[in-house]
């Protein structure tokens, strides 16, 4: 059986981007953890004078005097940014700001200049040769394999073994370097490695998707991860998914509406962490949200359960004239009340029933200790007391409740006279 070359192609070039991302992913895991993004911007920019330079002595796109040339200038960005901040004590995002500018712009004038002596392409360096590269073949154990997918897996076995075998250091370094460097742990050799290891990552890259779009891989992968996740391994797994995901997708996409696979790829990734903003489990928008309703919910239906036991309480009665709700959140709150048997209705009155009272006595004592502890120490008068006691209400748990009655002389009432409830036991 035969299969189809257009198949093949297709199936190839995937697998070079799949490999790309994946390698990119890994070392963007730290790079985003240590606030390092803006030097994977720097290096994936700053190979293209190490590559202009080596094509124009001799060498070969996808050659490996080409890829040396380039790992060579994206080192040499690594050393200059180093130098600027330990020499002159330029911020180090801005000695990566400074150097990968000039060395950028350095390459794009001599890709330009050279442009008509060597076949150096000034678009296939910016956005890459992704849709060529599975036509540039070269024979694996009897298969012929695009020479970028063999680049980019090599690269990605590299960099996997280089995380894997300091992996301790990484982390120490990334969440605590002077405890790290307190300890002996060669922080510095530890850093050179990741942006070692980010120079080949990207020079692997730069090929498939150009100098402009590698950093979406390097970053947007793990930025979406680490929404997503928290531990550091798990962040890594999850950006080396995402971003073969979107590698895959992204070149489907391109294929479909004839457009650039390197810009659909980034495009891709950007919907990718849209998608993670929304739906983050801790800081999405869906879920910041919902803490926002439920909480909102329950000072609702606390809100109500206290004003019934404020009527009951003036009035000296258990059955009280329903009070009048507030806006819509408050009349709902007042119907799941009676529903769940918290507040009872009858004849026109309402009485609270056993878990109702003593639910509603607990946010009255939070509110009339909060009042009683501001009044003794925020020199507030007593006609100020009310909004932020109303406030703290709601987030005052038991044991902030037993520390604050602790200052207080046994038996003292709120600032207005009134008695405060004592804590239940239940």
């Amino acid at each position: 059986m035969t299969l189809d070359p257009n198949l093949t192609v297709h199936a190839w070039s995937m697998a070079t981007a799949a490999a790309v991302s994946a390698s990119c992913g890994l070392v963007g895991g730290f790079l985003v953890v240590r606030r390092m993004s803006l030097l994977g911007d720097a290096i994936s920019h700053a190979v293209l004078p190490g590559i202009a330079v080596a094509v124009l002595a001799g060498g070969s796109l996808g050659g490996p005097f080409v890829f040396a040339g380039a790992v060579a200038a994206a080192l040499a960005t690594v050393w200059l940014t180093q130098a600027l901040h330990a020499g002159v004590g330029l911020a180090e995002d801005a000695g990566a700001g400074v150097v990968f500018t000039s060395l950028f712009a350095l390459g794009v004038v001599i890709v330009t200049l050279a442009a008509s002596r060597v076949d150096l392409d000034p678009e296939c360096v910016l956005y890459g040769i992704l849709e060529l590269s599975a036509f540039d073949r070269v024979p694996v154990a009897g298969v012929l394999v695009p020479r970028a997918l063999v680049t980019a897996v090599v690269v990605l076995a590299l960099v996997s073994g280089l995380l894997a075998s300091t992996w301790r250091w990484q982390m120490f370094t990334a969440f605590d370097p002077a405890a790290a460097r307190a300890v002996g742990v060669p922080v510095t050799a530890v850093t050179t490695s990741l942006l070692a290891a980010t120079a080949v990552a990207a020079v692997a890259g730069f090929e498939a998707v150009g100098a402009v779009l590698v950093v979406a891989m390097l970053v947007v992968p793990a930025a979406t991860a680490e929404l997503l996740v928290q531990r550091m391994h798990h962040v890594l797994f999850v950006a080396v998914g995402v971003a073969v995901l979107a590698a895959c997708a992204g070149w489907i996409a391109a294929w479909y509406w004839n457009a650039s696979a390197a810009g659909m790829i980034a495009v891709v990734l950007g919907c990718c962490y849209a998608v993670a903003v929304v739906v983050a489990p801790g800081d999405g928008i869906l879920a910041r949200g919902l803490s926002r309703l439920q909480f909102s919910w329950r000072v609702a239906c606390e809100d109500r359960l206290a004003q019934i036991w404020r009527s009951c309480e003036a009035e000296d009665s258990p059955a009280v004239p329903l009070p009048d709700a507030g806006g819509l959140l408050e009349r709902l709150a007042g119907m799941w009340l009676e529903r769940s048997g918290r507040v009872n209705r009858r004849d026109g009155l309402v009485t609270l029933s056993e878990v109702g009272r003593r639910e509603a006595e607990m946010v009255v004592r939070s509110h009339r200790l909060w009042e009683t502890w501001l009044g003794r120490h925020a020199d507030l008068p007593a006609d100020h007391l009310h909004p932020p006691a109303e406030w703290l209400e709601h987030h005052l748990g038991a044991a902030m409740r037993e520390r604050i009655e602790a200052e207080l002389p046994h038996g003292e009432s709120d600032p207005h006279g009134r008695t405060i409830p004592p804590e239940s036991n239940s």
